[in-house]
C-alpha cells in the first residue's frame, strides 16, 4: 500500500515519536512510504529519513503514483489542510493526533504499533464527509473554494459589528447584526460553531448549521438547514475590509462581494478505526459520562 505522510508544524519534542512511527511503518513491507515536500525536509533535517521514503512534490498526482491513503501527523488543522492535497481524488485521510483535542484525528500516537497493524490488515472503515463549496462574483481563494469544516464572514480586529444579509434558496432569511456568521458542515459542528453555541450534528445528518457570532439581537439563534440549500450573503461594514474564511484559510473582502455557499459535488473520505465511533469521540473529547464532582 502506498501511503503519503503529511504534516504542517511539529514540535521538537515530537521528534522521537515521529522516528518511532517512521521505523514501525517501514518495518511493514506492505507499505511504500511517501512524504510531502515540507515534511520530507523535516525528516531530512532531523535525520529521520530512510532510503525507502519517496518525495511527493507539489503538483504530483496522487492517483498516478498510486497513493491509497494520506496519513496526517498533527491536529485537526493538519487534516483540514490535507484536504487541499486530496481534493476530489477520493483518497481517504487518516489523522494521527499529535495535537490537543482532535475531533478529526482518530488515532493516537500512544498506540502506533497497533495502528500500523490495523492499517496492514485494512481493519478500518471509511466515512464520507460533506464539503462546502463557495461561489463569488469576484475572484477569491485562488480557485480552491471548498471547506470541510466551515465558511465564515467575520469583522476584523476591534472594528464595529457588521451586517450580513442572508438568503436561503433566494428567499430572504435575516439580516444578522453581529461580529460574524458561521456556516458549517456536520463535521465542522464540533469546531468554531460549537464554541459560539451551535449544536453538535452527527456526520451523516445531511444538514448545515448557520451560527451567528456575538449577534446584536439576542433572539437570534443557530439554525439547522438541509444541505441541499444554497445560502447567499451580502455584507455591509463601516470599515473597508471584512474577513472571509474557508477552514483555516482566509481572505479579505469588501462590501461589493456577493457570496453563495452550497454542498460541494464531491466528498472527503475520512478513515475511522473500528473501535472509534462518533459517540466514542464525543464521550472521550468532551468528557461526557464522567462524574468530575468532588475530585481534587
Amino acid at each position: 500500500m502506498n501511503v503519503l505522510l503529511y504534516s504542517k508544524h511539529l514540535n521538537p519534542e515530537q521528534k522521537e515519536t515521529i522516528r518511532f512511527f517512521i521505523n514501525a511503518l517501514s518495518q511493514k513491507k506492505a507499505f511504500q512510504i511517501w512524504a510531502t515536500g515540507h515534511f520530507y525536509e523535516y525528516l531530512k533535517v532531523n535525520q529521520l529519513i530512510s532510503d525507502d521514503i519517496c518525495l511527493f512534490e507539489e503538483g504530483d498526482d496522487l492517483k498516478a503514483i498510486g497513493i491509497r491513503m494520506v496519513l496526517t501527523l498533527g491536529g485537526d488543522g493538519t487534516v483540514l489542510s490535507a484536504v487541499e492535497i486530496v481534493k476530489d481524488s477520493g483518497i481517504p485521510i487518516l489523522g494521527v493526533n499529535m495535537g490537543r483535542l482532535g475531533f478529526l484525528t482518530t488515532a493516537d500516537t500512544g498506540k502506533i504499533t497497533r495502528l500500523i497493524d490495523v492499517l496492514d490488515r485494512e481493519a478500518f472503515k471509511v466515512e464520507k464527509r460533506t464539503l462546502l463549496s463557495l461561489e463569488s462574483n469576484l475572484p477569491i481563494f485562488n480557485g480552491i473554494q471548498y471547506a470541510l469544516n466551515d465558511f465564515t464572514i467575520l469583522k476584523r480586529d476591534t472594528s464595529s459589528m457588521i451586517t450580513i444579509h442572508t438568503y436561503i434558496n433566494g428567499e430572504f432569511l435575516n439580516s444578522y447584526w453581529a461580529d460574524g456568521i458561521i456556516l458549517c458542515t456536520p463535521t465542522g459542528s464540533t469546531g468554531y460553531s460549537l464554541s459560539c453555541g451551535g449544536p453538535i450534528v452527527f456526520p451523516n445528518s445531511e444538514t448545515f448549521v448557520l451560527t451567528p457570532v456575538a449577534p446584536h439581537n439576542l433572539n437570534v439563534r443557530p439554525l439547522v438547514i438541509p444541505d441541499t440549500s444554497i445560502l447567499s450573503f451580502e455584507v455591509e461594514s463601516r470599515t473597508e475590509n471584512v474577513l472571509c474564511t474557508l477552514d483555516a484559510r482566509y481572505e479579505t473582502i469588501r462590501n461589493n462581494y456577493q457570496l453563495a455557499v452550497k454542498k460541494a459535488d464531491f466528498s472527503i473520505h475520512l478513515v475511522q478505526l473500528n473501535d472509534r465511533s462518533f459517540l466514542h469521540n464525543m464521550r472521550d473529547k468532551l468528557r461526557w459520562g464522567l462524574d468530575t464532582r468532588n475530585r481534587g
